[in-house]
């Protein structure tokens, strides 16, 4: 058993690390290879980076960096995530901090004429990926992540949805400094970059399952016994068919748990009938996954 534990502590380690790599790669290559050279700003920290760095080479003796003011941003933000989410996330969300700035140095702009809906489309791609892909395994890619997962944690709201006020800013500044064509391709890039990270990380996405049987309670023991989740039981219900007694059971769960419900019900009674929809938000007692 100490060394099972040894081994997924180590894989664990592992698994964050190469997460908050992968991210750093992506945001450098989705700035220096599409949104710097299509004249388009991102989303979030990122973005109001980007903003700094434009004005400073425009009104400055000297130009403040993307990459230092992408750091230097996340400061304050890195000592919310260390009192509001978890200790261990934020030691992971600094090194992805670290590696995102190094790498948005390491990997030079690329001076070269895209098409900028090209730039757009797979900036947002690129760095919806990485951001995803981070959050997924349980890292923040620091910035707006921290507020959008607080924000989350505390009300239910979806992740992409948390920063729009802030987006829209940085749209208004991309269209003053670029030219409105070009706010147009930066919404663009926001809008793709939110729906590829919500489609990535699905943690916070709840589903409502309806299930059907009459083997009720194997279903709600492998439920409970693989995922903890509360379930209500309707007796006594009729099919109109077949005019034989069943009972209904309704849960809510994670998109993660899917897979592992869908299961539990085919081992447990073939012939159910379950039928599931998206919940927009669940008030009372909902157990979601731990952020440490």
């Amino acid at each position: 058993m100490d060394r099972l534990d040894t081994f997924n502590r180590r894989y664990n380690l592992l698994s964050k690390i190469s997460a908050s790599f992968f991210y750093s790669i992506a945001v450098a290559i989705a700035l220096n290879l599409f949104w710097g050279p299509g004249h388009m700003y991102s989303s979030g920290i990122t973005g109001f980076a980007q903003l700094i760095n434009t004005l400073s080479e425009r009104y400055l003796p000297f130009t403040l960096t993307t990459s230092a003011m992408y750091f230097a941003l996340n400061v304050p933000l890195l000592l919310v995530a260390w009192f509001k989410i978890g200790h261990k996330f934020t030691f992971f969300t600094i090194i992805t901090v670290i590696l995102g700035s190094i790498m948005m140095r390491v990997l030079q702009p690329v001076n070269m004429h895209v098409d900028p809906l090209v730039c757009a489309i797979f900036g947002g791609m690129i760095n919806g990926l990485g951001t995803g892909f981070a959050l997924k395994n349980g890292i923040s890619t620091g910035g707006l992540d921290i507020v959008g997962i607080v924000v989350q944690k505390k009300t239910g709201t979806s992740y992409g949805k948390v920063s729009i006020f802030i987006n829209l800013v940085i749209i208004a500044a991309a269209g003053v400094a670029f030219g409105w064509n070009r706010a147009l391709y930066s919404a663009l890039t926001i809008f793709i970059n939110g729906r590829v990270i919500d489609a990535v990380y699905t943690q916070h996405q709840k589903l409502q399952v309806t299930i059907v049987t009459d083997q009720p309670q194997a279903i709600i023991d492998g439920i409970q016994e693989k995922m903890h989740r509360g379930i209500t039981i309707f007796h006594d219900v009729e099919g109109a068919y077949s005019h034989i007694e069943k009972k209904v059971l309704i849960t809510v769960i994670n998109r993660y748990d899917m897979y592992d419900v869908l299961q539990i019900v085919q081992k447990s009674d073939p012939y159910a009938f379950m039928s599931v929809t998206e919940v927009e938000r669940v008030y009372g007692t909902f157990k979601e996954q731990e952020i440490v």
